[in-house]
């Protein structure tokens, strides 16, 4: 593990390729915000949270790759980034909410305890499982790697934050507005597909692991959709994140 905090460079590099695409869509948002119909905002902040992920990238944060038909992940080993990466993320997300009342009544949080931990956790490893079953036939030098163990509380945190922010975006707004005009069962299922269908230049053209990452969203977005269906955003952030850290940490 890298364990130097002073990651500068790496952020200020990575802020200078956002920073334009960001200021056009935060003047999208608040070109939209006088709208009653709060899709259109919920569409803006998608692509700002498409190009705030992809960009990661091409400056190393985070890496792809197929084993075969089998994607693998593995996010940088400095500490630093990430833990900046997860407060960052999670203060945004606080802001958006405290800022945008329409948006905030869409988010069904659910309530807080074993049960949903437990189905959260749950749902995470349910998520993970057929990647990590099938991974066990290729080594893990070629799979990304071995993680240092010293890396993986900061990593949990990364993950659990940064999916926590998808999960209001996905789960939270675009679900709880798809509700509004849709059934529940058709909203998760379109929460799902949209979700997916969100990682496809990630596949094709950011990264070449093409359809296997696409497959493995569109299972994770099923399972996210319907916890948050019948558990709220709070399970499907618990999955989410648990499946990606499980993806990972190189522990299996």
């Amino acid at each position: 593990m890298n364990g130097d905090l002073f990651v500068l460079p790496e952020l200020l590099t990575y802020a200078g390729r956002v920073l334009p695409g960001l200021l056009l869509i935060g003047a999208c948002f608040a070109l939209t915000r006088t709208e009653g119909d709060p899709l259109l905002r919920i569409m803006v902040l998608v692509f700002g949270f498409v190009l705030i992920r992809d960009a990661m990238t091409p400056l190393g944060f985070w890496r792809f790759g197929a084993a075969g038909m089998v994607p693998w992940l593995r996010f940088t080993d400095h500490s630093g980034i990430l833990l900046v990466f997860g407060v960052s993320t999670v203060a945004l997300t606080a802001l958006v909410l405290r800022l945008d009342r329409g948006l905030r009544a869409l988010v069904r949080w659910g309530r807080f305890g074993i049960a949903t931990v437990g189905l959260g956790v749950g749902g995470g490893v349910l998520a993970a499982a057929p990647v990590l079953l099938l991974s066990q036939f290729t080594p893990l030098p070629e799979r990304g790697g071995a993680v240092a163990l010293g890396l993986l509380p900061v990593l949990l945190f990364f993950c659990l934050a940064g999916n926590l922010a998808e999960e209001v975006l996905f789960r939270g707004f675009l679900q709880g507005r798809l509700e509004e005009h849709n059934g529940p069962r058709r909203a998760a299922l379109l929460s799902a597909v949209l979700f997916a269908t969100c990682h496809v230049f990630l596949a094709s053209t950011v990264t070449g692991v093409g359809w296997p990452l696409l497959v493995f969203t569109l299972f994770e977005g099923l399972i996210c959709a319907f916890l948050r269906l019948r558990h709220g955003v709070i399970a499907a952030a618990l999955a989410h994140g648990t499946a990606i850290f499980l993806l990972a940490c190189g522990l299996a």
